[in-house]
């Protein structure tokens, strides 16, 4: 090589300085030391880097134009230094994850929250994503992986159920329903009724759990997401059947939680990609994750 990453360090030195004396004081090398490298440096590249002027070096056009290619380098050369010193206090880069809105507030942000006290260099990109795009997401590597409050289907996903939950009932604070120990669908039924829109996966939950319990769904007001259903419920507007995790990390002061008679289980899951190579912080996540609720 003929212009070293030695004699850069030296060439930059003296350019910043603007002589030999601040390049020593600099680099913490002898006057002499450097004075040899300079010219050296101007032997081997064939090339005048300094005129000498009353003592003073001063910079030729061509050591001008080399120092903003050799401070590009060094700035990269400091960047790769960081990163080796980073690797030594642990993993560093970027997590990029989704998951429902329904586990954002609880489940996932505890996961999180653990997860960037454990691996302080990695930095989360959190998103929230409905369940008909997150495969989409996944499969296309918009994210690293996905935390679904209800199982996917997909054959180029690996979907794993991590724990459990329920559908509950909310209504307003002193409502009839909070008479009851617990709300059959029927009960439900009797009053305006705000629902997840069909076109949804929770839609189609509700749907099927009036079906079996051979009652019509009619609603009132339509959502698409459960936190909106909780705030008509706290204005007054209606019932509604909703998950567990929302309505349980939320404060609504308006709104009661009550327990259905219908089992109506919930199965959150850890989505990933069938092509995963395992290079991201995923299963660093996940780890974090199954340990935390």
């Amino acid at each position: 090589m003929r212009f070293s990453l030695r004699q850069m360090e030296v060439f930059r030195a003296v350019m910043l300085t603007g002589s030999i004396k601040g390049a020593s004081r600099l680099l913490f090398t002898s006057q002499p030391a450097l004075s040899r490298i300079v010219a050296h440096t101007e032997l081997t590249l064939g090339l005048t880097l300094f005129n000498r002027v009353k003592g003073k070096l001063v910079p030729t056009a061509e050591a001008e134009a080399l120092f903003r290619e050799v401070d590009q380098c060094y700035q990269q050369v400091l960047r790769v230094d960081d990163f080796a010193r980073g690797l030594v206090s642990g993993p560093s880069g970027v997590l990029n994850l989704a998951c429902s809105p329904a586990l954002s507030r609880g489940v996932v942000a505890r996961a999180i929250t653990r997860f960037v006290q454990k691996y302080p260099n990695i930095q989360v990109n959190h998103s929230l994503t409905l369940l008909n795009g997150m495969a989409q997401d996944v499969l296309s590597n918009k994210v690293d992986l996905a935390v679904s409050v209800l199982p996917i289907e997909h054959p180029n996903l690996h979907v794993t159920p991590f724990m459990e939950g329920r559908m509950v009932c909310v209504v307003p604070r002193g409502h009839e329903l909070t008479k009851l120990d617990r709300v059959e669908i029927a009960d439900l039924a009797r009053y305006p009724l705000i629902a997840h829109h069909p076109g949804i996966a929770f839609g189609q939950l509700t749907a099927a759990a009036f079906e079996k319990a051979n009652v019509s769904l009619q609603a009132c007001v339509y959502i698409h997401h459960t936190e909106m259903a909780c705030s008509l419920v706290q204005a007054g507007a209606g019932v509604a059947m909703v998950d567990q995790f929302t309505a349980e990390s939320l404060v609504w002061p308006g709104v009661q939680v009550l327990p259905l008679a219908e089992h109506i289980p919930l199965t959150p899951s850890i989505v990933r990609s069938a092509f995963d190579t395992g290079k991201s912080h995923a299963s660093k996540f996940i780890d974090v994750l199954l340990k935390s609720d």
